[in-house]
């Protein structure tokens, strides 16, 4: 990308504040649930907070927002912390919201104290019915004007563990006339008896996310808050608890969230897939999730670049995934061997190549790399794989492959012309026979002869045998979000293939789970983690072309 871009809003906003002296040092946090896996719509969160700072200077905190024992897990923390550093950042302080619960409760003391919080008995639904509507007022609790003694009084009660889960809420007393619904007396805090994944038993009620947001980041003496759109109307509320309580006034940015075409970004949808077996895990391949795209073989450069290109905007609006696959595609074209692979094998024997001689050619690994690459060396016998839709017997026009009397070059080998086949009793294709023209050795030729098709192949002899998953869309709408129904209605059938047997050239025996490879003429593979030395299982990242942008046409 060209370094001349504009500036997005919130750069302006930081530019502005910096040389006017407003703050010395910009501070943001990303500050994630540990509920789940993080997915592409976090990639752009985390490429813009730590992008920001390495851009600006300062420095980001890494803040685990656990305020809801019930669904955290220590495993979703590690596994956001591996997704943050592969991404290519790192965080200065590594926080928790549990951190600050002596803090958060103090505050929420001290609101009870000037008279701006209460207890309330009431039920979800009563309290419901009390709030009001858009365009009608709310109605005082009950409980609204009870003494500040009793409020304290009840208040440690719920602390001390003396009442039953939904026993009592605690509310900010604010104003069930406002416009803004969040501002009409929201919760601050409930009772939960739940062990918590940091504090134990320590606590059994625990602060909602909209009082523990503002104040820690007003705690961290955060600069830049960064959110995404849904809590522009949250803002006020933030506001008014940094007022009352007197503390730093962390301010907050509102920006777009990232939403991709066929694919899910709720974390409740995307857990559902993983509990109801719909995929493997958080981390298959088809998922959105980091982990998902880093085992399908995406790169964290073409994941920034890809951020970096959607940009930072101020609406809603759905991401083409065609454009995340043209990132991948632009970085491995430059940084991935170029290898061969038979998917769909079928026999391809040189009559006049003298059976038991074998010798090693040279292919280059990658013509596109500012290095080349390198070489390496690929066996040669008389007895091939070719892919099956490589020969046809009664070719159509412009074909420039196999076909009875036709001339083709092997990738790196020789011209060979198919001189015969054979069928099995169904009328099959099972074997081309073809002679070869010792003089048109690649990188050798003096043979003068010219031909327009070039296909790849693999020693039989030589071949080693691999699995390999060619996965595509999870679903087969653009926004199964928005459509009719049950969002899984919208499954994509065939998001996996499944080649159990496919012939690969033996350099791939040595691949590891780090490095990428462009099979030729097929697309983009990596190494998949239930590999073993004996079964090789290779993912498909993306194929050579956009072929549902084909389809659409």
């Amino acid at each position: 990308m060209s370094e001349e871009r504009s500036l997005n809003f919130i750069e302006e906003i930081i530019e502005n504040d910096l040389n006017s002296g407003k703050y010395k040092t910009l501070v943001t946090r990303f500050p994630p649930e540990p509920n789940g896996y993080l997915h592409i719509g976090h990639a752009k969160a985390i490429c813009l907070n730590f992008g920001l700072t390495q851009k600006y200077g300062g420095y980001t905190n890494l803040r685990f927002d656990d305020t809801n024992p019930v669904t955290e897990k220590t495993e979703y923390v590690d596994s956001q912390q591996e997704d943050i550093r592969w991404l290519g950042f790192e965080w200065k302080h590594e926080l928790y919201t549990s951190d600050y619960f002596d803090t958060l409760y103090d505050f929420a003391v001290k609101l009870i104290e000037n008279g701006l919080a209460y207890v309330d008995h009431g039920t979800a639904d009563e309290i419901a019915a009390l709030k009001g509507t858009p365009t009608e007022p709310g109605k005082d609790s009950p409980y609204r004007n009870r003494s500040v003694e009793e409020n304290l009084s009840l208040f440690s009660s719920m602390k001390a563990g003396e009442l039953e889960d939904g026993a009592c809420i605690l509310r900010a007393k604010i104003d069930m006339s406002s416009p803004n619904m969040l501002m009409r007396d929201p919760i601050i805090y409930r009772i939960k008896h739940a062990e918590h994944h940091r504090t134990g038993n320590k606590w059994c009620i625990y602060p909602m996310y909209d009082f523990a947001h503002g104040q820690s980041d007003s705690i961290e003496e955060i600069t830049h808050s960064i959110c995404t759109l849904e809590y522009v109307s949250h803002r006020e509320l933030y506001d008014w608890f940094i007022a009352q309580l007197g503390i730093f006034p962390s301010h907050q940015y509102e920006f777009a969230r990232l939403n991709l075409t066929y694919t899910v970004m709720s974390k409740r949808k995307l857990l559902q897939l993983v509990n109801e077996g719909v995929v493997t895990g958080w981390d298959d391949p088809r998922m959105p999730t980091i982990s998902g795209l880093r085992r399908r073989g995406y790169t964290p450069e073409s994941i920034r670049e890809f951020c970096e290109r959607i940009g930072i905007a101020k609406r809603e609006n759905l991401i083409e995934l065609s454009l995340l696959e043209f990132c991948i595609r632009e970085h491995l074209n430059k940084t991935a061997n170029r290898v061969m692979a038979v998917l769909d094998p079928i026999k391809l024997v040189i009559t006049n190549y003298p059976e038991g001689k074998e010798e090693i050619l040279i292919g280059e690994n990658n013509p596109e790399a500012e290095d080349k690459g390198g070489v390496r060396e690929i066996p040669f016998s008389n007895e091939l794989w070719i892919e099956r839709e490589d020969f046809m017997e009664e070719p159509a026009k412009k074909w420039f492959r196999l076909a009875p009397g036709a001339m083709v070059r092997l990738k790196n080998a020789y011209i060979v012309k198919c001189e015969d086949f054979k069928k099995d009793a169904d009328g099959n294709v099972t074997e081309i026979h073809c002679t070869y023209i010792p003089e048109s050795k690649s990188g050798e030729d003096t043979s003068e002869i010219h031909v327009k098709g070039t296909i790849h192949w693999v020693s039989t002899k030589h071949a080693k045998t691999a699995e390999i998953r060619v996965y595509d869309r999870l679903f087969s709408v653009e926004s199964p979000d928005s459509e009719e129904g049950d969002f899984k209605d919208y499954l994509h059938p065939d998001s996996v293939k499944v080649i159990k047997e496919a012939y690969i050239e033996p350099y791939l025996a040595g691949a590891d789970l780090e490095s990428r490879y462009q099979f030729i003429r097929k697309g983009y593979y990596c190494l998949d983690k239930d590999s073993t030395t004996d079964h090789l299982v290779f993912n498909q990242t993306v194929g050579l072309k956009d072929a549902w942008a084909k389809a659409k046409k």
